[in-house]
This record gives C-alpha cells, structure tokens and sequence, in this order.
C-alpha cells in the first residue's frame, strides 16, 4: 500500500493508491459518507454516477443483461456473471475449516464460515440476540 510510481495518488485514509487522481476522489467518498448522486425518482442518492445510472434500471426496469444459456436477465453484468455459475459445478471458494465444504460465490463463502466462527453481526435493536445472517434477523423482528 501507499505510493506507487505507477499509482502515485495515495488516500490517506486507508494508504490505497490509484493512477489517476479522479479514482482517488471518487474512493475517498467511502471514507466520508459523500453521496452526491441522487434518484430524483426516489431519493436515493450514490457516492458514485455509475451506481446512480445502475439504480435506474429498478425504476425503467431495464435488464440489458442476458444469460445464454437459460435467458434470464439481469440489471448489472456482475449479478449475469454470477448467476452464470449456477449452470456449472465449478466452486472455486473452499472453507478453510474442516468441514471440506466449497461455495459457487465467495460471499456465501463467508456467510457460511459464521459457522465455524461464531459471528453474529446482526443485532435486533430490540433484545440485542445477534444473528449470522441479516434474513435471520429479520424474520425474528417479526416476533417483536
């Protein structure tokens, strides 16, 4: 981390450099909470043009994004990319624990290891149990 010839703007917040100093504006918003990109249709605002560009789609409900093999759609090629791992066997992400169990996508990867560490970082504001999964957490709101 830190300066690099080849990346010479550094954020001083965290030390992750960056080739051109518009990236390093851009990231530092994820220090500074700065969302200056608002949905005029619902307020939702984007520390990010793209993301807010994104975000439209729910509204027009564009999905530019086909899979070629089943044809479903999606709004973001990330979201295409990632279901397009469903139609194979490949699961590159192992749990680095003894249970040998593999994930398709590494943020099921990490849900999964809550097992074995015993996170919870969902809390009810309520009775403050914690939970490993937030639609855990939310289905014992409702108990509230």
């Amino acid at each position: 981390r830190g300066y690099q010839e080849d990346a010479p703007f550094v954020c001083p917040e965290c030390g992750k450099s960056f080739r051109q100093k518009p990236n390093l504006i851009t990231h530092r918003r994820i220090h500074t909470g700065e969302r200056p990109f608002t949905c005029f249709l619902c307020g939702r605002s984007f520390n990010q043009k793209t993301n807010l560009v994104t975000h439209y789609r729910v509204h027009t409900g564009e999905r530019p994004f086909a899979c070629a093999q089943c044809g479903k759609r999606f709004t973001q090629k990330t979201n295409l990319v990632t279901h397009q791992s469903t139609h194979t066997d490949l699961r590159p992400y192992p749990c680095g624990h003894a249970c040998g169990k593999r994930f398709r996508q590494k943020v099921n990867l990490a849900v999964h290891q809550r097992i074995h560490t015993g996170e919870r970082p969902f809390r009810c504001g309520d009775c403050g149990k914690g939970f490993s999964q937030k639609a855990h957490l939310l289905r014992h709101r409702r108990t509230h």
